[in-house]
């Protein structure tokens, strides 16, 4: 197959891994990444770098291989990862020796150029949350101040934030726009080099400020002491600043009261799973936006199935489209149902392999037992295998991070979800954690399911 082939099976698969890795996972491993070719069931994908094309390699193979193998129907597909120069020294990403190369200005931020106002899908899950936006973004550091926005993963959070930046910024308006993760290696770094009163000149002189993914600094003493001086000088001077998060201000319990409470002073808005008539209206929208041609009749099935979320949608619809094109056909009922087959007979990961598989295999690993990894041991060996429990619960099983905090002496959502990021960074940095975590991860696939070995 041509490489025209290869990007949209890689298009497909990307769909589908985007809702299979958390966000963060996707936006650093996969988000740049290119299928360059396809033959002789050899798949060749493109890395931005020498470092994502070995973290690759070494952790999601496996996981990438079952993708593509689902899609193409080929059992015998390997995977190859091949650095592409072309974005040798790009803005954010990391070069081979681990290190972040320098960010775009912070005057300059890159929003996504199709997250805008006039490409949001409304319906009565977000009208709330668009009207909000908009209002900020019209009228700024006036009604709304702080806008909140808050609700689960890939129901167009994010969207809404680069939105308002972009109408900002077409008013002239200074926009900072970040995720508190940026944020706080920013912070990490201008104190390292000792640079904090550039840092906090940076941020103090923003004409709006936009924040992606607040929660994740829950925790971070002086992370969030920072962003509490930086806030407060913003809201003095009426500057608008916008913030995002999955969980709202009252169920961040990590974060100081004082943040906590002033998260509350402007408006809190939420965003709701889409319903049947959003959901078509949003597939819609996407394939005017993409120029396929698909009927009412293939939206309609494909919003029927009660996907929670707006990436798993659009995920299935490229999925459909990229069958349809391989096979030089025009979509319909049948071709879908067949795309999306495997996708539905797939078992949940969590069948397959159990928290208490996964728990047992990080005692075992670090040597501890299954009490203390529970329980309220705070030593660095204990609470290192604990923030790696959660990090390999959320990737090997289907439970939320409220069930991940259960499953670990009930610990607070946003601690799960900070852990799972700071081990994420970790792995980059950290080869020795990096190969750990791999040991555990083939332990945990090498284990059998009992409920096979019952079935047998």
């Amino acid at each position: 197959m041509g490489t025209r082939s290869a990007q949209e099976l890689w298009s497909a698969a990307l769909g589908e891994l985007q809702v299979q890795v958390s966000k963060p996972n996707y936006r650093t491993w996969l988000e740049k990444t290119v299928g360059l070719s396809y033959q002789d069931d050899q798949f060749v994908v493109s890395a931005p770098n020498v470092f994502v094309a070995e973290y690759l390699d070494r952790n999601q193979r496996s996981l990438i291989e079952k993708t593509l193998i689902s899609i193409t129907a080929s059992p015998d597909i390997s995977v190859v990862f091949q650095v592409d120069g072309r974005y040798k020294n790009s803005s954010g990403a990391h070069d081979a020796a681990g290190k972040h190369s320098p960010a775009a200005p912070l005057s300059s931020p890159a929003f996504k150029s199709n997250y805008i106002f006039d490409t949001f899908v409304v319906g009565k899950c977000n009208h709330f949350a668009y009207a909000a936006a908009q209002g900020a973004a019209l009228n700024p550091g006036q009604s709304y101040n702080p806008l909140f926005i808050y609700g689960g993963v890939g129901l167009g959070k994010t969207h809404l934030l680069h939105a308002i930046g972009q109408a900002a910024t077409a008013h002239h308006i200074n926009v900072i726009c970040v995720s508190a993760e940026q944020f706080t290696n920013e912070f990490v770094n201008a104190v390292r080099d000792r640079k904090t009163d550039e840092f906090r000149h940076k941020y103090r002189s923003a004409g709006m400020l936009l924040m992606d993914d607040i929660h994740f600094i829950s925790g971070k003493e002086q992370t969030e002491e920072s962003f509490f001086h930086i806030f407060n000088e913003l809201h003095n001077a009426n500057r608008q600043i916008v913030l995002t998060s999955d969980p709202p201000p009252k169920s961040m319990t990590s974060l100081t009261e004082r943040l906590r409470s002033r998260f509350e002073w402007g408006l809190l808005v939420d965003i709701q799973p889409p319903d049947f008539e959003t959901r078509l209206a949003i597939l819609q929208a996407k394939v005017k936006q993409s120029g396929v041609e698909a009927t009412l009749e293939i939206l309609e099935f494909l919003a029927r199935r009660a996907l929670p979320n707006i990436r798993e949608l659009e995920g299935s619809l490229n999925r459909v489209i990229a069958y349809a094109r391989l096979f030089q056909t025009a979509p319909t009922i049948e071709l879908a149902t067949r795309a999306l087959e495997n996708i539905a007979a797939k078992e949940p990961k969590s069948t397959s392999i159990t928290p208490g598989q996964i728990l047992k295999a990080v005692a075992d690993s670090f040597q501890i037992s299954l009490e203390d990894l529970k329980g309220r041991r705070r030593d660095k060996e204990t609470a290192l295998a604990r923030r790696v429990a959660m990090y390999l619960l959320r990737q090997e099983t289907n439970s939320s991070v409220a069930r991940i905090g259960q499953e670990l002496g009930g610990r607070d959502p946003s601690a799960v979800t900070n852990a799972c990021k700071n081990i994420t960074g970790d792995i980059n940095a950290n080869p020795y954690l990096r190969r750990k975590i791999l040991d555990i991860q083939k332990r945990i696939n090498s284990v059998p399911n009992p409920k096979k070995r019952r079935a047998n």
